[in-house]
């Protein structure tokens, strides 16, 4: 068999080496015929009862999730039970059968092309990711109409004999079919599509499983059983390599193991570099779950806490905003859950790029439109009702508002004035919450780094958002593949745009953190140090490593380093330059 490399995305660090086990999508075939008159309802009764098929087996997978499942695939059944509720899907096609006479499973999938349809002209690649959810609940039902089954591999208990732990190549795969595959040696996984913002990448993180996403062809290439090593740093595939390759991809493999162990023993150790200086280890979380990883990995408290997660996924709702009660038992719980520990609570980041209804009207430059903090200006209500929620939670622990994509005096005035309005009534209603919690700003607009004394004056801290920094800076769309090449974070501007920002929190006296991708990538840690940075945010499984960067560096042999890439404009140079740092 010959040996040949696919190229995709990494979502999930780490190396896995297995047999490959095919997974085909029911949906690829349908048949397609019309239904007489006479058995229409009989027709629409079957596609009811594959759908409340598929319902009961989102509500068996729930129940017999392990205790130590991660929290993410919980979540994420409950949005494929959300969706599958949806009268889009649960309705939608009935009519289907009922107006042209399509088959059952012709009006479904003609129901999900529409659908799918509209969800490739959003911008943002978060919700465009939604679609395969949509997608991957359909096929649940299809595979019930169609009276076919998830192919599965006997489980390590029904075979004595050794198995080798397999890889599961797939066009797409749910969260959920993930979880059945857990407790069969899964041990990685390779798809066709995806990307960073999926929820497979994200299961994938949160189990910490290698994985590589977006390999566009795998699933045709790659055949039953042959031999897959996943390199999930580099998003590589290698498909029945040579003995020689094998042995090298073993060998880091095993390197990979041993590192790991070494780095659980820093959990407790202190983040501080070799000539003394202390540095704060933070966490990003999407949900109040995500809290006990957080505490695991050792981080001090919570720099990010994306919000927008409990206002999404609430299909069958009909988009319906949680309320107060419900947003301050989320944000309560996760103040609790870091017993002490500062927890930061970014406001509502959805809009234009990430609207609550998909299928609405997308404006034309969705990443320049109504988001963040503008939608929460254009909805006070909605705007109060969060901070109202939030400032509630301050009662029972250390909490920081931090506000979103702010570029004007105008948006950071109102935004204090709606908070003082969320003071004031809650002291009408003689409701406990902390008088002084600390608002900060997101600087992710290159007119917010360049305007800082504005910031400084107005408000308590500032947080680095380097992935939109760079996008903006860059003139650069993350999700069109075209010019997805030209993200660089180490762009001369986004770097003097970052050290600026640093500079200027450090010489008033305000905390400044990194909550972007680059406070969480290794190869630019000491960088960040150089440059004065002393508080990162990121996700917690990336924390230890970032911990070890840092206990391993000495501040004085990286700044005059740092000095010189911030004065370079030129690429070679700056690359040059920051594996120099590595080595230091």
């Amino acid at each position: 068999m010959a040996s040949f490399t696919l190229h995709g995305i990494p979502v999930s660090r780490g190396i896995s080496i297995g047999r490959a086990h095919l997974l085909t999508p029911a949906a690829l075939e349908v048949k397609h015929y019309l239904v007489p008159e006479e058995q229409v309802e009989a027709e629409v009764q079957r596609l009811q009862d594959a759908i409340a098929q598929v319902h009961r087996d989102l509500e068996a997978l729930w129940t017999d999730l392990p205790k130590d499942a991660p929290t993410e695939l919980g979540a994420f059944i409950d949005v494929h039970a959300l969706i599958l509720s949806d009268p889009m899907i649960s309705e939608a096609p009935l009519d289907i059968i009922r107006t042209r006479h399509y088959n059952a499973e012709w009006a479904l999938v003609t129901q999900i092309d529409e659908l799918s349809s509209q969800f490739d002209e959003i911008e943002d690649e978060y919700l465009r990711e939604r679609k395969h959810d949509i997608q991957q609940v359909a096929e649940r039902v299809l595979k019930v109409l169609m009276g076919t089954a998830l192919p599965m591999p006997p489980s390590r208990e029904d075979d004595d004999s050794y198995r080798p732990q397999m890889i599961v190549v797939a066009h797409d795969i749910s969260p959920a079919d993930m979880l059945a595959f857990r407790d069969r040696s899964f041990i990685g996984f390779v798809t066709d599509v995806g990307g960073q913002n999926s929820h497979t990448a994200i299961v994938a993180r949160s189990l910490d499983i290698p994985a590589a996403v977006g390999l566009s062809q795998a699933s045709r290439l790659i055949e039953q059983d042959d031999w897959v090593i996943i390199d999930g740093d580099a998003g590589v595939v290698i498909c029945n390599p040579s003995p020689l390759v094998l042995e090298q991809y073993r060998a880091r493999q095993a390197a990979l193991l041993k590192a790991r162990k070494r780095l659980l023993k820093l959990k407790k150790t202190p983040a501080v570099t070799r000539d003394g200086t202390p540095v704060t280890l933070l966490a990003n979380i999407e949900l109040p779950d995500d809290c006990p990883a957080a505490l695991e990995a050792g981080a001090t408290g919570v720099g990010l806490f994306r919000s927008e997660f409990l206002f999404m996924g609430r299909a069958g709702q009909q988009h319906k905003m949680p309320s107060e009660d419900e947003q301050f038992e989320q944000y309560r719980k996760a103040v609790l859950a870091m017993k002490g520990r500062p927890v930061t609570i970014r406001t509502l980041d959805i809009g234009a790029d990430k609207p609550l209804d998909p299928t609405e009207h997308n404006a034309l430059n969705p990443a320049l439109g109504l988001r963040a903090i503008r939608y929460c200006l254009a909805e006070p209500q909605m705007f109060l009702t969060q901070l109202r929620a939030i400032l509630r939670a301050s009662a029972y622990g250390k909490v920081r508002i931090l506000i979103p994509m702010l570029a004007h005096a105008f948006e950071i005035d109102q935004s204090l004035a709606m908070l003082k309005q969320a003071k004031a009534t809650l002291l009408d209603e003689n409701v406990k919450f902390d008088p002084a919690v600390e608002v900060g700003a997101m600087i992710e607009i290159p007119a917010a780094a360049l305007a800082l004394p504005m910031f400084i004056k107005r408000l308590d801290f500032l947080s680095i958002g380097t992935n939109d920094l760079i996008q903006y800076t860059l003139a650069i769309d993350r999700v069109d593949y075209e010019v997805a090449h030209l993200y660089n974070p180490l762009h001369p501007a986004v770097l003097q745009l970052i050290a600026m920002t640093i500079d200027a929190g450090k010489k008033a006296g305000k905390d400044v953190a990194v909550c972007g991708e680059m406070a969480g990538d290794v190869k630019l840690t000491r960088l960040l140090l150089g440059m004065g940075l002393r508080e990162f945010s990121m996700h917690p499984a990336q924390l230890l490593a970032v911990k070890q960067e840092i206990l391993n560096s000495d501040l004085k042999a990286i700044a005059p380093v740092t000095r010189r890439i911030l004065r370079s404009m030129e690429p070679a140079e700056i690359a040059q330059a920051v594996e120099q740092l590595q080595t230091m």
